[in-house]
């Protein structure tokens, strides 16, 4: 099992006093200076109505500086309302608005902070109350959609300060589920791609949460019921008597369209640094997939996120790089859709170099810089003491230089605070620097004889802070040492920290921080201890462990002596269960009576004031066993790891194996770790058969090594041994040179040479550089070189445009230099191509298909790298009429030096215009001349669509619409129809040539009740195109109707269907007894011999009724016709009598056949019922009944 080990170095609070270099010094309090602001309210500070309010204003200076404050650009006396108190040495105003209204108290404030050196003013804050009004009232009304339809639910939302959090949530305070099909805008609204049946519901509500005041507003419920087809047309059938509405799907399948925003076109303004947020929502069927993408670069792929089902597109901390057009494209199977938003960036100002305090010794010069930034360009206006320093006095040691003040020659009393004001349409910037004249000798601001202690190879960081003006020089000494520590390994910041960067125990002792001026000096003394790391030498291991058995976790350390660590267990990275079972020794963890409820995760983490270890080792507890069986488990950890043989390039490793666990070792691991380059990481090594316990290995110069070795059994791996004594090789000069060296220019007159740099064992010694030459390629010339610092790229400029060069580099450090390196060849950076190519020609090979030719442009011309050549082509319009609308060019690429290529999908009979460019790794070259072809005709498309007009007894209309793309000029329509019967065999076919100006077409003598199919197509001169179909059926005779009813309703006619039904149902008792006698059927032979003429095949005009059939054919033939639709509910039911001639027959449910064929009873309404299997679908009326014998 895994056992982890973790080590957390010793210094890490003192990095932070690297971060404080100080450019300003901090001026101590005891000592005269003007205000500065420490604390302020921001700018837009919205109040709870709930709570007073409370703007902050605090600083500090010497004198303590007085205090008073403006509202909307006037004197605020605090002193003339009760309900404004200030805090007690300190700007901070407290509003108590308990019985008052808050209203009353907006506004702009600005504080004001006084003393006599300077005037310090705060930005100006403005006080607004937050509002969470309540949602107007408004009648909803339930909305009814046919199924596949697109819809947007309304939020609008009160307006609030700051503006509430939208969610859609139902009656039960559950979130609505969201979809690429079903999704919340940005403004609110819940947008629909299409709809579904199952997205019926009446608790559509909209809630506003505003979390100023911890309020929730709730619109009132909207109800959606989405109809199917089939809930439609079962509406429209209760209207109109025996009429279907035919339909193969909801709302038909459809392109995309854009929901949100409008338009191709769109535009948004976002400020740098905010958050830019774009939205595309779009509606179709199937539901479209939305796509971004960025059409003048890529998208930052750190700072963009893809937010609403990839509706939303947000980029945050936006920077002016951000600008430009962005597209989004939704897309389904029938074709897709764009959208273009236009993205400024515009920018309220912003420090490049903010106003510092600067404090001065008489007579020295010094600048106070106020830099920003912004779009547009912000001005910047400069103050003194609060008013515009054109306003104030003269003061011949000042000049202001746009944005500095500089200062020369100052005397004591030029004190004053400085504001600067930066500002543009989107906002402003204020900042307030002071000029201090102080002579002051050097003071120590760090405590005397301060004890830093550190692990060692970590970083020291010894603290000198200090102030004095003019400011004082700092200098460490070391011990009795007169030499001024400087250089490796020493670093001296300019905030007076001595950082030593990798300590070891020579490092112990104390050192002296000595600041000096013209005024004096001051020093100051500390101590630096370097200790031991703290390590866990004998790590917990993995244990198995029966119930009620007993497991013991081993964990020793190794420290420093100075140091006590302190030793915790956890169990799953949570402190163990408080259980007398579990007993926490010095260097152990002991678990009695094991229960499953112990497996898991046990760490022991060893603690001191500067650093800890932690190893970690899993426990599994397993059914107890009434013998003991054989345990496999992974190798003991090595130990006495010994180092023997030390020479510059190689050692001795030995150790002694762990216990197998009844697994032979396999092989053992020695991995490194570089104590120099890379502290804490280890690398393999080299590895060696389980038969042998040592291992000869092979050393770099300049590396720190520490070794350990890893056991492989069948089990796995054995955790590590506890590392070997470290062992320190000499450095030398360096055995390789960079690798992947590269030359190739990025610009037209530079060559950028990059390589990978050597780690840090390759370097062989410290002071690793790199020594680049090159020379340009077939040119008598020296090598140029150069030697530059441990980076991996170096730039030539002024080179010509793509010349080829020779390039070496060759790795050195402060031993020497690495053996002499490979040549390769590299090119200076490319330009735009300068030729054209020539001899266009154009080749139509038929109406989709042509193939252009062209020459080469010369190879000089291309000035770079030949990828290949462009064909630019677009269709200029049909050839009988030019298209005015916006030209969409194509783009064709061709790799490589081809110089013909050809072009697909072209529309027929249409004018295109074409030319052809070259292309580098740069970009194009510029276009040849157009060149222009036309297409050949082709046949059409199918016509755009055609409709039924007019049904009537024996005629109808049809009306279609023209091909969308005619590919040529339409010579006519040919129309074919024929009619269909029950059977759906087609009847004969009857075709008509239309003209091509004709849009509609009126068919006579055609016959009543019948269904037609008709078959339209166009036609160009090359042939016919597409065709389109549709069916329609003919109106049947009303009087004919009529008559049938009236005979089906007669009395005469119910009693003579129950006698007949009576006698079949006595004729049937008397088989029955009959057979079980023994004897003959005489029914059955006088049936045999004259048949009932009741159920013989009957014969329409048109011959298409068949004769009576058994079930199994009944069940295959029973086929509705295309696009006529069963009733929903699908069986018949039965009435109280159940006699019919089914009971002769083979099988049979009481129905009649498609055919026409009666085997069922009678019914005298039609009537619906859940379906029951895969029954037939209706049980005919009497009309219906005698219809199928007409």
């Amino acid at each position: 099992m895994l056992r982890k080990r973790y080590l957390i170095p010793a210094g890490a609070p003192l990095i932070l006093l690297v971060c404080h270099l100080i450019t300003a010094l901090d001026v101590p309090l005891d000592l005269q200076q003007p205000p500065t602001l420490t604390h302020q309210s921001p700018k837009d500070y919205i109040v709870d109505p709930r709570e007073n309010i409370v703007i902050q204003c605090e600083a500090k200076g010497k004198p303590t500086p007085s205090f008073s404050w403006t509202r909307n650009g006037t004197h605020f006396d605090i002193d003339k309302d009760a309900r404004v108190t200030m805090k007690p040495n300190s700007g901070t105003l407290v509003i108590d608005i308990t019985g008052g209204k808050v209203e009353a108290y907006e506004g702009v404030y600005q504080c004001t902070v006084r003393n006599e050196h300077g005037t310090a003013v705060s930005n100006n804050i403005i006080i607004r109350q937050s509002r969470s009004p309540l949602w107007s009232k408004e009648r909803v009304d339930p909305i009814l959609i046919q199924e596949g339809n697109s819809l947007i639910l309304e939020c609008r939302p009160p307006a609030g300060l700051p503006p509430p959090i939208i969610f859609w949530m139902d009656n039960y305070f559950q979130r609505l589920k969201q979809s690429e099909r079903v999704s919340q805008g940005l403004n609110g609204d819940l947008y629909f791609s299409n709809v579904k049946t199952e997205d019926t519901r009446n608790d559509y509500i909209c809630y506003a949460r505003f979390n100023h005041t911890q309020t929730i507003q709730q619109k009132q419920p909207i109800s959606v019921k989405v109809l199917s087809m089939d809930a439609i047309n079962e509406t429209i059938a209760a209207f109109l008597n025996d009429t279907e509405f035919y339909s193969d799907s909801p709302a038909g399948e459809r392109r995309p369209t854009f929901m949100i925003p409008k338009g191709r076109t769109s535009n948004k303004l976002v400020l740098r640094g905010h958050v830019l947020k774009l939205e595309c929502i779009a509606e179709g069927l199937p539901t479209p997939e939305i796509h971004w993408r960025k059409e003048s670069g890529e998208l930052p792929s750190k700072r963009t996120f893809h937010e609403n089902f990839q509706k939303t597109l947000k980029i945050i901390d936006v920077t002016e790089a951000d600008a430009g057009l962005y597209r989004c494209v939704a897309k389904n199977s029938l074709g897709s859709i764009h959208h273009i938003i236009n993205v400024t960036v515009m920018a309220s100002p912003y420090w490049i170099t903010e106003p510092k305090n600067l404090v001065l010794a008489p007579k020295e010069t010094g600048v106070l810089i106020c830099r920003a930034n912004g779009i547009p360009d912000p001005s910047i206006t400069w103050l003194m003491n609060g008013i515009p320093i054109e306003n104030s006095p003269k003061d011949l040691s000042r000049k202001v230089d746009g944005d500095s003040i500089i200062f020369s020659d100052v005397q004591t009393g030029s004190s004053a605070v400085y504001q600067c004001n930066v500002s543009n349409e989107f906002g402003y910037l204020l900042a307030n620097a002071f000029l201090n004249v102080l002579a002051e000798p050097p003071r120590i601001l760090t405590p005397a004889n301060q004890m830093y202690q550190v692990i060692t190879n970590n970083r020291a960081l010894l603290d000198c802070a200090f102030f004095g003006a003019p400011i004082p020089k700092i200098n460490w000494f070391k011990d009795d040492q007169t030499s001024i520590l400087d250089g490796d390994p020493y670093v001296i910041h300019d905030n007076g920290t001595l950082e030593i960067h990798v300590a070891q125990k020579d490092n112990n002792g104390k050192y002296t921080c000595i600041a000096m001026n013209d005024l004096g000096k001051a020093e100051n003394r500390v101590q630096l201890e370097v200790k031991d790391p703290t390590r866990i030498i004998k790590q917990p291991e993995y244990r198995v462990v029966q119930v009620a058995g007993k497991v013991i976790f081993e964990c020793k350390v190794k420290h420093d002596p100075t140091f006590t660590p302190t030793i915790m267990w956890l169990k799953n990275n949570e402190e163990l269960p408080d259980d007398e079972r579990f007993i926490v020794g010095e260097d152990s963890l002991t678990i009695g009576e094991v229960a499953e409820i112990d497996e898991g995760t046990y760490t022991c983490i060893a603690n001191t004031s500067l650093d800890k270890d932690s190893a970690s080792a899993e426990l599994t507890v397993v059914a107890a066993t009434p013998t003991p069986a054989i345990i496999y488990d992974r190798t003991d950890p090595s130990t006495d790891l010994e180092l023997t043989d030390e020479s510059e390039r190689s050692i001795h490793l030995t150790w002694t194996p762990g216990f197998d666990h009844n697994s032979v070792i396999e092989k053992y691991i020695v991995e490194y770790e570089d104590g120099l380059h890379e502290p804490g990481v280890w690398h393999y090594l080299t590895e060696v058969p389980g038969t042998k316990s040592s291992a000869h290995l092979e050393l770099s110069p300049h590396v720190l090594y520490s070794f350990r070795v890893i056991s492989v059994n069948e089990v796995g791996r054995s955790q590590p041994s506890y590392p070997s004594r470290q062992y320190q090789t000499a450095p030398a000069a360096p055995d390789e040179n960079p690798s992947k060296v590269e030359g190739a220019g990025n610009e037209p007159d530079n060559l950028v040479i990059t390589w990978q740099t050597l780690t840090g064992i390759q370097s062989n010694g410290p002071g690793l550089q790199y020594k680049v030459h090159w020379r340009q390629k077939d040119v008598d010339d020296d090598w140029t070189s150069v030697t530059v610092a441990n980076v991996s790229k170096y730039i030539v400029s002024g080179t010509q445009t793509f010349v080829p060069y020779e390039i070496k580099v060759q790795a050195l450090n402060d031993l020497g230099i690495a053996p002499e390196p490979s040549v390769v060849v590299g090119y200076s950076g490319e330009d735009l191509p300068m030729a054209a190519p020539g001899n266009v020609r154009v080749r139509v090979e038929n109406s989709t298909l042509a193939e252009v030719h062209w020459e080469p442009v010369s190879p000089k011309s291309v000035r770079g790298h030949l990828k290949g050549y462009k064909i630019y082509y677009w269709k200029e319009g049909s050839v009988f009429k030019r298209s005015r609308r916006h030209v969409e060019k194509k783009i064709l690429t061709f790799s490589g030096d081809k110089t013909h290529g050809k072009l697909p999908g072209l529309e027929p009979f249409s004018l295109y215009k074409l030319n052809v460019r070259v292309f580098n790794g740069k970009g194009e070259g510029p276009p040849s001349p157009d060149e222009q072809f036309e297409t050949p005709e082709g046949v059409p498309n199918a016509p755009a669509f055609l409709k039924i007009l007019n049904p009537m007894l024996d005629s109808l209309t049809l009306e279609w619409g023209a091909p969308s793309h005619r590919n040529g000029l339409l010579t006519g329509y040919t129309l074919k129809y024929q009619p269909i019967n029950n059977t759906h065999e087609l009847g004969p076919l009857v075709k008509i040539i239309i003209p091509a100006n004709e849009t509609n077409w009126t068919l006579k003598n055609l016959n009543y009740s019948t269904r037609y199919k008709f078959y339209l197509n166009a036609q160009t001169s090359k042939g016919p195109g597409n065709i389109i179909t549709e069916e329609a059926v003919t109106i049947m005779d009303e009087a004919m109707a009529s008559r049938q009813v009236d005979i089906a309703t007669q009395g005469w006619f119910i009693g003579l269907m129950c006698a007949i039904a009576l006698l079949i149902l006595v004729l049937l008792i008397f088989c029955f007894i009959k057979r079980n006698k023994g004897g003959k059927y005489p029914v059955k032979e006088k049936e045999d011999a004259h048949p009932d003429p009741e159920i013989q095949p009957m014969k329409d005009d048109d011959g298409t009724f068949g004769e009576y059939r058994s079930l199994e054919s009944d069940t295959e033939d029973h086929k509705p016709l295309k696009g006529s639709r069963t009733p929903s509910n699908g069986t018949v039911k039965k009435e109280d009598s159940d006699d019919s001639l089914v009971d002769y027959g083979e099988g049979g449910d009481g129905q009649f056949n498609e055919d026409g064929s009666f085997i069922g009873q009678y019914s005298g309404k039609k009537e619906k019922e859940p379906a029951e299997g895969n029954e037939s679908s209706e049980a005919p009326s009497p009309v219906n009944a005698m219809n199928s014998f007409v």
